[in-house]
């Protein structure tokens, strides 16, 4: 893995490289104009892990350079500063790193150091360590908190130690709202928030009322979503439906989306801890049981499905189950599997939007949206 070198007098020009990609590898499918949202160029990420290396007296951020023809060759490259971070976390690094040096307790046998910030500048981190911790660990990292104006958390084998919470909350702005979300330390949240609001504002416009032929246009169908992690989307997208049904399998999410619900006044959603398999048994009668019962499948007029897969994309049978919904919203993280996917897709629907969102320049990494709306016959 390269590190990204962060240049934003460059940036027109690899944004222009990934159009050109997504262009290439779609083409057949015949999608509509490809709608490109930038990101900035630099200070994007709101969360960011780095290993701490320790060299005689100093240590120091590090993250590692993989040779391309010998994998098994890793560079150590030392970080005092990081541009793809948040501002934010560029401007702890060095505090954070000056503290660890002038204490023996703070720095001895820590591995790793975590970052969650927020675009307010609320800021979580997580000192992992090869040791255990005790109560004069906790005293210095008390002052620190106080220090730095920050929120900290030991972590090592068998501890967790939340000092004062485990997440921060994010408020993004999102068509003239403000959203809120609760965001859990060693969860998944969108890491950058910027290009977040713009994905959130595009899935709502392809969703909303009226927008699109053939979409809801009296509030009177329903959403279901698949793998929707904190309710990220399911928050945004909850006001162009009569009712949002929402999976997902990691048990802090779903408590977290819960949360997030109760936070932004949400009450026609309803998240369901279930995998995207199981709630397609869950959907031909072929799984029973109470939390199947609690999701009262019987009161939904699916019209449209949003799915958020992990990279590896949908398996034949979940893209075949899509297909049985009017409209899909596909959001991808990889494009090579989004293409597999769109091969069976498209034999049943037609793409009606497509957009690539840079949520991380200066990689290869291509964030994808796709409306899909099924063919008439």
């Amino acid at each position: 893995m390269a590190i990204p070198v962060v240049d934003p007098e460059r940036y027109a020009e690899q944004l222009s490289v990934k159009r050109d990609y997504l262009e290439r590898t779609f083409a057949s499918f015949k999608p509509p104009a490809l709608e490109v949202y930038e990101s900035p160029p630099g200070y994007y990420r709101q969360r960011c892990e780095f290993r701490i290396w320790h060299e005689d007296d100093d240590l120091y951020y590090a993250m590692f350079e993989v040779d391309p023809e010998n994998p098994k060759n890793k560079r150590v490259i030392r970080l005092d500063q990081y541009a793809v971070a948040s501002e934010r976390i560029n401007q702890l690094m060095p505090q954070l790193r000056e503290a660890c040096l002038q204490s023996d307790e703070l720095r001895r046998r820590l591995f790793q150091v975590e970052f969650l910030t927020t675009l307010s500048g609320e800021a979580l981190v997580t000192l992992i360590y090869h040791r255990p911790l005790g109560d004069e660990w906790e005293r210095e990292a008390r002052e620190l908190e106080a220090k730095l104006g920050i929120m900290i958390i030991g972590r090592s084998r068998k501890q967790r130690h939340v000092l004062t919470r485990d997440h921060v909350w994010e408020r993004l702005e999102v068509d003239g709202r403000t959203l809120h979300y609760q965001q859990v330390e060693n969860s998944f949240t969108q890491p950058n928030a910027h290009i977040c609001q713009t994905m959130l504002s595009w899935a709502r416009e392809v969703t909303g009322s009226g927008q699109q032929e053939g979409l809801p246009k009296d509030r009177n169908e329903d959403l279901v979503e698949l793998y929707c992690g904190n309710g990220n989307f399911t928050i945004a997208l909850a006001e162009n439906f009569r009712r949002v049904l929402a999976t997902e399998i990691s048990r802090t999410s779903v408590a977290s989306a819960n949360v997030n619900l109760d936070a932004n006044s949400v009450t026609n959603a309803y998240v369901a801890r279930m995998s995207a398999e199981e709630f397609a048994q869950a959907l031909k009668g072929e799984k029973q049981g109470r939390r199947v019962a609690e999701m009262a499948l019987e009161n939904y007029a699916f019209s449209t499905v949003l799915v958020d897969p992990p990279r590896a994309g949908l398996d034949d049978e979940s893209c075949h189950q899509l297909s049985e919904y009017a409209h899909i919203v596909y959001i991808s993280c990889n494009p090579a599997t989004l293409a597999d996917n769109m091969a069976i897709l498209t034999q049943t629907h037609r793409i009606e939007r497509f957009a690539l969102f840079d949520q991380f320049p200066f990689t290869d990494h291509c964030e994808c949206g796709v409306l899909l709306k099924r063919r008439d016959g």
